[in-house]
């Protein structure tokens, strides 16, 4: 058994090879509570969306002068968002000093203030927002910043692990997982930026019937949302078979801490489409749609992990490179 630290936390592989890295429980459970946090944030957020609250509060950064409006009607939802976007940027800040005062990697400390500034951004588009009556541009920046934040997050949470730092080393990916997650996830990225655009625009009824459109396989795309709304459906198509091959390479590889995620990410895409499906079928119902955009973070932070996991564990097959990839710390 490893020896504690001062901490009562397990020494990691890494401290046992150099004595650098130390394993800190707290503040791993810290980044995988913002994490968490930020998650909720998105689904909070899709709820001012699904409501039409975005301009219920008419100013900023105050709430009709106030620090604590009448929590009424859309200002609950709108005036919520604000103060869960508030809570989650106080987490960054705590987690951001606490990784710079006691983390030993650069990069990880550099990913901590990167977190914080995106943190800070994202609350500044959020303002913008209000101010400039909900252009359409910033809004899609501000809701693609929200899934870059995401997988932040996640990429402390899991770079302060106890994986992380214990990983003996990284073996030949012959079967292709790493690259198969990296797509998956770039792949799911695109989808979330043309469904943000797709909510924005106001084209979510654009067609309105699923699975078929207007009747047919294609519809008639002269109308610009129904070309977006259109183009949104075959990207769920494109993530379907990204997340597929995805769950054949962990398959194939054999190794069930890629099986396990890839199945996961598997169930949420099943999800995610039935919950697409009742958007449609409801008329966008409020919860429905919200569960959609919540989901879709949850796809992307899935699929974010097992690329994390396999660039941890496993490096580019020399056949299919030529050289293997250096393994990061």
């Amino acid at each position: 058994m490893p020896a504690p630290t001062a901490h009562g936390s397990p020494v990691a592989d890494a401290a046992a090879r150099g004595g650098v890295f130390l394993f800190d429980a707290w503040r791993h459970r810290f980044a995988q509570l913002l994490a968490a946090c930020t998650l909720a944030l998105i689904f909070i957020g899709g709820l001012v969306t699904s409501t039409e609250s975005g301009l219920a509060v008419p100013d900023w950064p105050l709430s009709y002068g106030m620090l604590m409006p009448p929590m009424v009607g859309g200002v609950f939802y709108e005036h919520g968002h604000r103060m869960a976007a508030s809570f989650v940027g106080f987490l960054t800040l705590v987690l951001a000093f606490w990784t710079w005062r006691r983390e030993k990697r650069t990069g990880v400390r550099r990913l901590g203030w990167a977190a914080l500034g995106a943190v800070i951004l994202q609350g500044l588009l959020g303002g913008l927002t209000v101010i400039l009556l909900l252009p359409t541009a910033v809004s899609v920046t501000h809701a693609c910043l929200a899934q870059t934040f995401f997988l932040m997050t996640i990429a402390m949470a899991y770079a302060t692990s106890r994986e992380w730092l214990g990983a003996p080393g990284a073996t030949d990916d012959a079967a292709g997982v790493r690259v198969a997650a990296i797509a998956a996830t770039a792949v799911i990225y695109l989808q979330l930026l043309l469904g943000a655009l797709m909510r924005h625009l106001d084209a979510g009824l654009a067609i309105p019937d699923f699975p078929l459109a207007f009747g047919g396989l294609v519809p008639p795309l002269g109308d610009p949302r129904v070309a977006v709304h259109f183009v949104h459906r075959l990207g769920a198509l494109a993530v379907v078979v990204a997340v597929g091959r995805a769950l054949y390479c962990a398959h194939r590889g054999g190794d069930v801490r890629f099986i396990r995620p890839a199945r996961f990410l598997a169930l949420l895409v099943l999800v995610q489409i039935a919950l697409g499906a009742s958007v449609i079928w409801t008329g966008k119902a409020v919860y429905p749609t919200t569960a959609h955009v919540a989901t879709g973070a949850a796809v992307l932070g899935t699929a974010f992990f097992l690329s994390l996991r396999a660039h941890r564990h496993l490096r580019a097959h020399p056949a299919a490179s030529g050289l293997p990839l250096p393994v990061g710390s």
